[in-house]
């Protein structure tokens, strides 16, 4: 005799279930004497003791904060490590207590974030002896994914934008590394163009691009770089705060270099982009303020004041 199916349950009539239609209940498999090992266990290796910092977004002395490799349907999914290889009834006094405050805090980082109404805290446990803590963040307003479920709509629902997501990801790094650690999400960058290249770019690049920004958050977190110079230091803000145009402070005739001259390409300042940081051969070098500043009204006014000169002190003479 056949067993007779379970009656479908109620909650596949709840609003934040997932699913609709003709719905049965599968068989229930028989009992395992022996469970098999988890990923941590017996001659299994750790995922988790195995992973570089590098691959977490947020990294400390006892606790690391990971995410998936690409966007899912929630604003954001992490997950709470401890670095020691320990289960969740495994740690000692010391590794609970921080547990408690480890939640927290990830839990009011991840809810600070735009379009979040709450953050789910889950543990399950069964595929890692590696204590692995999950933050579930529900979006704001969608009232239909309140409750036991959120996790299966995160696999249903359109993957948030790449873009937004790192940024969300590079906040609650930030948010962590005010307490401590070391925050290793960056924010996306900035992809800056001319409007001349925009028109000018050609379908080839604009696919390699969108290949790139498909990366996972590890790959991506390596190929940023770190703030460089193109320019060398013509491109540094002076701290004067000149913007090479002449100010009052300037000795009369004195030469003032444009913002044109300083940006040259070649990061000396001489905007004669050869990079030797010296005066252009075959240039007539500027004359300095002090040197041999003729009057007003050109040399033959020096002539006049002379004799002017001249004359005056033959009448005092006389007289």
């Amino acid at each position: 005799m056949q067993d007779t199916p379970p009656s479908v349950p109620d909650f596949t009539q709840w609003p934040s279930f997932p699913f609709e239609g003709e719905i049965r209940v599968k068989q229930l498999d028989d009992p395992v004497p022996v469970e098999p090992p988890r990923r941590g266990e017996a001659d299994r290796e750790c995922t988790a003791c195995n992973a570089p910092d590098e691959a977490y977004i947020w990294v400390g002395e006892r606790w690391r904060v990971r995410t998936m490799d690409r966007p899912t349907g929630l604003p954001m999914v992490l997950i709470l490590e401890s670095r020691s290889h320990l289960d969740l009834g495994d740690l000692p006094n010391l590794l609970a207590a921080e547990l408690g405050v480890m939640t927290v805090r990830l839990e009011r980082a991840v809810r600070s974030l735009d379009g979040v109404a709450r953050v789910h805290v889950n543990r399950w446990g069964d595929g890692s002896a590696h204590l692995h803590m999950w933050f579930l963040a529900r979006p704001y307003g969608r009232l239909q994914l309140r409750g036991t479920f959120l996790s299966l709509w995160d696999s249903i629902l359109p993957p948030i934008s790449e873009e937004q997501w790192r940024e969300n990801l590079a906040m609650v790094a930030a948010w962590l590394a005010e307490f401590g650690g070391r925050p290793l999400a960056e924010p996306p960058r900035i992809q800056w163009q001319a409007p001349s290249s925009l028109s000018a770019q050609s379908p080839a690049s604009s696919t390699e691009e969108a290949e790139e920004e498909a990366a996972s958050v590890i790959e991506a977190a390596d190929e940023i770089p770190e703030a460089e110079s193109t320019d060398g230091d013509a491109n540094e803000v002076d701290p004067t705060g000149s913007t090479g145009e002449s100010v009052a402070t300037d000795p009369p005739g004195a030469v003032v270099r444009s913002t044109g001259d300083m940006n040259d390409g070649d990061g000396d300042g001489d905007g004669d982009g050869d990079g030797d940081g010296g005066a252009d051969v075959g240039r007539e070098p500027e004359r300095d303020a002090t040197d041999s500043a003729e009057p007003a009204g050109g040399p033959g006014h020096v002539k006049e004041d002379a004799a002017g000169a001249g004359g005056r002190a033959q009448r005092a003479t006389a007289e």
